[in-house]
């Protein structure tokens, strides 16, 4: 998309409601995020209804009539969807319309290629980029179609742009995830290292923007970049957390935040992050308590968790932003318990992680996971060592990872 004078591009939103999806979003509120946070500015936005996606234009002829006069009104330079787009219709719109064209996946890659900071962290989006890519040469672009002579990168006798294209995406494919697979066995390592230390390991997990890196500095006194903004940070931080009453230091770590429809290529691209969350002894399951979407977006972290194995891992569900609820929703109690979607009781807390509030309850609850994970494990043969390295006037062995309530 060409950029505005501001800097940003200006651009009309678009979501169509197809009457089978209940966390349909007819505000279009987290697309208008999403935009932000990759640089754009939402100018207009326009909800379509349809039993089902149109085949050339995925909203039909008269709603892109409609889309194409809000760009021109708008001197928008662009078009983002809600829904995933096939290559064709993409490039269908596009000619439509004449503009660039966009959808929720696209713009989520954008985004993540432009916040990831470690080695790591850019070899995966690129991997899910260029998966991505790959998927969109469908003669979408005009120089696509000249046919090039030579050899080797340059292509050979009469091979077609297109083809050219495919093959070096097919062979960049290739050699980042070689070099991804090399970075997950050096985690996988690092994995038995803390294992053998015997480090009982949580990981804040939740969805984007509830609040998980300014809890994760508020419970450490860490410096982890934090903004009201989708996607803040993507590497995982991990540091140490002392528990008083546990008598233990355990690792905590922050993870990716969770979206609805997170691409699944992106999935399984941060796979060797997302680890961070199967591998945990405990989740922190952090929840904005002041979204009007607090559960649809509690029950899509559940499906990613389970997507990524974690599902059967410990709970403790933290509802953040305890300062920004109005006093008719605040509850009696700030620590109690709920049932999980799979039916499973789980500690719950409310904590402002701005304010300080309920910080000191949280670390309670965590502390009494861990002591009854403790109470839960087969006693020590007398003189053994705990390989967990929990204080050695404690008589138990390592800790159990058995939910208490499952």
């Amino acid at each position: 998309m060409a950029a505005a004078a501001s800097g940003a591009t200006r651009a009309v939103l678009v979501g169509v409601d197809f009457g089978k999806d209940p966390s349909f979003d007819a505000t279009l509120d987290e697309l208008a995020l999403l935009a932000v946070s990759a640089g754009d500015e939402p100018v207009a936005r326009i909800v379509a209804r349809r039993k089902a996606p149109d085949a050339a234009l995925f909203v039909g002829s008269g709603k892109a009539d409609e889309i194409k006069a809000a760009v021109l009104a708008t001197e928008a330079q662009g078009v983002i969807f809600d829904q995933a787009l096939s290559p064709a219709q993409q490039r269908n719109l596009e000619r439509h319309l004449g503009v660039s064209v966009s959808d929720r996946t696209g713009v989520i890659l954008d985004i993540f290629a432009e916040r990831a900071q470690s080695h790591e962290g850019k070899l995966q989006v690129e991997l899910a980029r260029l998966q991505y890519l790959a998927t969109r040469l469908v003669r979408r672009w005009s120089h696509l179609e000249r046919q090039t002579g030579g050899f080797g990168q340059r292509g050979g006798p009469g091979e077609a742009q297109i083809e050219l294209d495919r093959r070096m995406i097919g062979q960049r494919i290739k050699s980042v995830a070689t070099r991804l697979e090399k970075v997950k066995r050096q985690r996988g390592t690092q994995r038995k290292a803390r294992e053998r230390r015997g480090t009982f390991r949580i990981s804040l997990v939740g969805y984007t923007n509830a609040g998980k890196s300014t809890l994760f500095n508020a419970l450490v006194k860490a410096r982890a970049f934090a903004a009201d903004q989708l996607f803040a940070t993507l590497d995982t931080t991990t540091r140490a957390l002392w528990l008083a009453d546990a008598g233990v230091s355990v690792s905590l770590s922050d993870t990716v935040g969770f979206i609805r429809d997170l691409p699944h290529k992106l999935v399984e691209a941060f796979q060797a992050t997302l680890q961070e969350a199967a591998d945990a002894d405990l989740l922190l399951h952090v929840v904005d308590a002041c979204s009007p979407q607090l559960h649809e977006q509690i029950a899509e972290v559940e499906r990613v968790l389970d997507e990524i194995g974690a599902a059967d891992v410990p709970q403790v569900v933290v509802y953040n932003k305890l300062d920004l609820l109005e006093d008719s929703r605040r509850p009696r109690e700030s620590v109690g318990w709920m049932e999980r979607t799979d039916g499973r009781r789980v500690r719950r807390v409310f904590v402002s992680a701005r304010d300080g509030s309920g910080l000191g309850e949280l670390r309670d609850v965590l502390a009494a996971e861990v002591r009854e994970r403790l109470n839960a494990a087969p006693s020590s043969p007398s003189g053994s060592v705990d390989p967990r390295g929990i204080s050695p006037h404690t008589e138990h062995s390592p800790l159990s990872l058995a939910h208490p309530h499952a």
